[in-house]
């Protein structure tokens, strides 16, 4: 008589006729949600299998958002211009960024950053490389316990510049940051690599507290890259035929990276850094290509930072209820929980480390 336990395909086949299931399913309950986010900011390509097809991008599927995320955001920023500062605009247009020195009136800010650098409050860090970044969310209790920095950020010309920048009348999400350079730590900091944030435009803003120097990793940015030229819509283009695999992992997650050869191509110049007064503003479209500079040593850089990016395929202007004052300020620490509450789902890279000041005390949590 044969070995009954014999009978039947081996372990191995089993294992992967079960694995070929699961994944048969998963992707069918997930292919609705793949083709939602077609039309919505998602943008890894390691994520999504639609926005990662080779196939479906031979046939345009990448450059078709870019081009229809590039054409909505220009027709946003045509009825929001008239608010803007003349010059502010003119220069954010040519270049992508605009600069502004002594934002804050000079006998005002010193105050303010005294104030800013002595307070505590909830912090968190997260670790890229040998670099390190602390946020401190500029919530409810901040704003109380420093009025003049509320007064700032709701003032009527940096609310207008914002809504341009970003292409939407958004408020966006205010944190007091501290990078730390040149902490022990795996690996070069990615944020150093030349690279947009995603295919469409979004906007980051720096207000610098303290002097940056050329070497202490300045801001860093390629003059008029924010702009959607046939050249740049053709390297959109082929970068979307290489397969997300092929890719480094942050480009394939939808963040590109650009090196000098393809500058070149694109008919752009090699990026520039800058040295950076304190109490300079500096608000960018991060469709463009930017970098954090190398830094030859440890320095620690304290700024209030501000970032705000929506679903670029919306016509609207307004209409974000989380824009809402009072809401508006509690935004971070409910994503904070969230990520907390379902971390093992969608990870935190954010570590809470207690109460902390922005400067000093870095790194020892």
């Amino acid at each position: 008589m044969p070995n009954r336990e014999a009978i039947g395909p081996p372990p191995e086949i089993g294992f992967l006729f079960h694995m070929i299931v699961l994944k048969s399913v998963k992707s069918f309950l997930m292919f609705p949600i793949w083709m939602v986010q077609l039309g919505t900011g998602a943008k890894s390509f390691l994520d999504n299998p639609l926005l990662g097809s080779r196939r479906l991008n031979r046939l345009g599927l990448h450059r078709v958002r870019v081009q229809l995320a590039g054409s909505l955001c220009a027709w946003r920023r045509r009825r929001l211009a008239r608010r803007v500062r003349p010059e502010w605009r003119e220069a954010f247009d040519h270049d992508g960024f605009v600069a502004i020195s002594d934002f804050v009136a000079p006998e005002t800010f010193a105050a303010l950053r005294e104030a800013i650098l002595d307070y505590h409050g909830p912090a968190r860090e997260m670790r890229q490389g040998d670099a390190i970044t602390r946020r401190l969310a500029i919530d409810p209790a901040m704003l109380e316990a420093i009025p003049e920095l509320r007064r700032q950020l709701e003032r009527a010309d940096l609310k207008a510049l914002f809504a341009y920048v970003a292409g939407f009348r958004i408020t966006p999400l205010h944190y007091i940051q501290t990078i730390v350079t040149h902490d022990p730590g795996e690996g070069a900091d990615p944020q150093e690599a030349l690279h947009a944030d995603a295919f469409h435009s979004s906007l980051k803003a720096w207000l610098f507290l303290n002097p940056v120097a050329h070497d202490e990793a300045p801001f860093t940015y390629v003059r008029g890259s924010h702009r959607l030229t046939p050249e740049r819509l053709d390297w959109e283009y082929r970068r979307s035929l290489v397969g997300p695999q092929q890719m480094d992992r942050l480009s394939g997650r939808g963040s590109p990276r650009v090196n000098s050869a393809e500058l070149a191509e694109m008919g752009l110049s090699e990026p520039e850094v800058f040295a950076i007064p304190g109490n300079t503003l500096v608000v960018a479209d991060t469709l463009g290509f930017h970098a954090r500079g190398t830094s030859v040593r440890a320095v620690e850089r304290v700024e209030i930072w501000s970032y705000a990016r929506r679903n670029p395929f919306l016509p609207w202007l307004g209409g974000d209820l989380l824009s809402v004052r009072g809401v508006a300020e509690r935004r971070v620490g409910w994503l904070w929980a969230l990520r907390d509450r379902f971390a093992g789902t969608i990870g935190q890279p954010w570590q809470s480390v207690g109460i902390r000041k922005a400067a000093g005390e870095l790194g020892d949590s």
